[in-house]
């Protein structure tokens, strides 16, 4: 039994062998992988890597000797064993993103995760000189996630063909569906770990509408092999999510029990059980108060909320109605585009943020300003030129620098939107609105200092004295105010 190097908790175990030569080895061979740890067993799907080569990845979240044997239909795959060590990490923000206390996020060793996203649809199609600035573009910006396609997208502003293509062939001559490009998913690969070590989770998006390639159309058995062949690559890098669609409901091809196979797929074939969601593109009916045309994200493979809606307003009934972490994904973007979707203010973007934070819930920014150069953040990534971001940053300093313990939305009136954690810290957000003062019904018999703060000038001005119930808090009349009080 052979040993090899140990791997830090959460960290990615790799193995290599050579199989034997066939026609097509996407088709014509399989390898999996068993590993244990004590009485504890994970089967984990190897793949296809070119050449001869096939590969099993593994994310080990457990501290101790960890021993495995690989199973396959070719002799020189099977019955290799051996053993490793996994070893416990002193870092901090490690693992893999996962739900916590019903309606939150926090990394596998307990530290919080904040979603502040952003997206950039098909900046990994771009080449390497536009993708290495999106990089670098990341590495200056407040996002800790970002939402991005496997697939090239055919749209308004994305005519060019992308660098690669995940299938091989052409779309002059077509591409044959039983043979992974490999070199794609190897890019695809140095992408991910790219954003990893700048600290930002992937919400990869496995399908989506916008298509002349034939890719959104592929047939149920390329799309199973598909997912299975990404999920055995993928799944060993903590910070990938599995967006399943963006826009699902646009692809008629596809069913509601496709998602839902399509679900259950994923959760099955991932020993690393990252996030799970999937995003529409039919808004609720307001007449009738209905999500008619939404996903049920009540399924128990549904880990999280992903929705499309340009307002936040609704994000305490979904929370109430799923019992799930509601992000608003796609709230309209800042920018200068003819779609209405693509127009809105720096002002109104960064307004998304707080107004979701104080309601329980947690938004996505994006970017769409028109150019000489024709790259917009939105889809092709780049540069981020709008006015937004530093003031998402200044509310994330916030968010980071108050109680571990999650806020809560509480009602006050109907005009703010606020949160609390207990009656200890309360966050409140009067938005577009410009009173001259404020009342608010805080806790009997406590006491608060009341903070300032203007989201839009980034400042926070300490209030003299201390706030009771119903204390008059006097304001300046602007719009885009918050106020932070803490009790004393």
């Amino acid at each position: 039994m052979s040993s090899y190097q140990p791997v830090k908790q959460w960290g990615r175990f790799e193995l290599e062998f050579e199989g034997t030569p066939t026609d097509n080895p996407f088709i014509d061979s399989w390898i999996k992988c068993e590993f244990r740890l004590g009485n504890r067993k994970v089967e984990v799907d190897g793949f296809y890597d070119g050449g001869n080569t096939y590969k099993v990845r593994f994310m080990p979240d457990k501290v101790g000797e960890w021993a495995f044997f690989t199973i396959s239909n070719d002799p020189n795959l099977d019955k290799i064993d051996g053993v490793f060590s996994c070893i416990k990490t002193t870092e901090s923000k490690q693992g893999p993103v996962q739900v916590s206390e019903t309606y939150h996020f926090e990394y596998a060793d307990g530290t919080p995760f904040y979603p502040f996203g952003t997206t950039a649809y098909v900046w990994n199609h771009q080449g390497e000189e536009l993708e290495n600035k999106t990089i670098e573009a990341l590495r200056n910006s407040p996002f800790n996630k970002i939402r991005m396609c496997v697939f090239p997208k055919h749209y308004d502003y994305n005519l060019l063909e992308p660098v690669r293509y995940p299938f091989e062939g052409s779309l002059k001559g077509g591409f044959d569906f039983t043979k992974f490009n490999v070199e794609f998913f190897e890019r695809l690969e140095q992408q991910v770990q790219a954003l990893e070590s700048i600290g930002i989770e992937v919400d990869l998006i496995l399908f989506h509408p916008y298509d002349r390639w034939g890719f959104s159309d592929m047939g149920k058995e390329v799309d199973f092999r598909y997912l299975k062949y990404i999920v055995a690559r993928l799944s060993a890098y903590r910070n990938i999510w599995w967006s399943f669609a963006n826009e699902y409901d646009l692809m008629k091809n596809k069913d509601m029990k496709d998602w839902d196979a399509f679900f259950k797929f994923v959760q099955e074939h991932d020993p690393s059980q990252h996030l799970r969601s999937i995003h529409n593109w039919h808004s609720l009916d307001l007449h009738y108060r209905s999500n008619a045309h939404w996903y049920d994200h009540r399924k128990p493979w549904v880990t999280h909320l992903s929705v499309q809606y340009h307002d936040m307003f609704f994000i305490e009934e979904w929370r109430n109605e799923y019992g799930k972490p509601v992000i608003n994904d796609e709230c309209r973007y800042e920018g200068d585009l003819n779609h209405g979707w693509g127009n809105i203010t720096g002002e109104k973007m960064v307004e998304q943020f707080w107004e979701a934070f104080c309601r329980g819930g947690y938004a996505t920014h994006g970017e769409a300003y028109l150019n000489e150069s024709g790259i917009i953040w939105w889809s092709h990534g780049g540069e981020l030129r709008g006015e937004s971001p530093k003031r998402i940053q200044f509310l994330k300093e916030i968010i980071e620098e108050g109680p571990t313990k999650r806020l809560t939305p509480v009602y006050y009136q109907w005009d703010v939107a606020a949160a609390s954690v207990g009656d200890e810290y309360i966050l409140v957000y009067l938005g577009s609105s410009q009173p001259s003062f404020k009342t608010f019904p805080l806790p009997e018999g406590n006491q608060y200092q009341i903070e300032l703060i203007d989201t839009w000038e980034m400042t926070i001005i300490k209030l003299e004295g201390l706030y009771t119930n119903e204390s008059k808090i006097d304001l300046p009349s602007k719009p885009y105010l918050a106020l932070r009080l803490i009790k004393k």
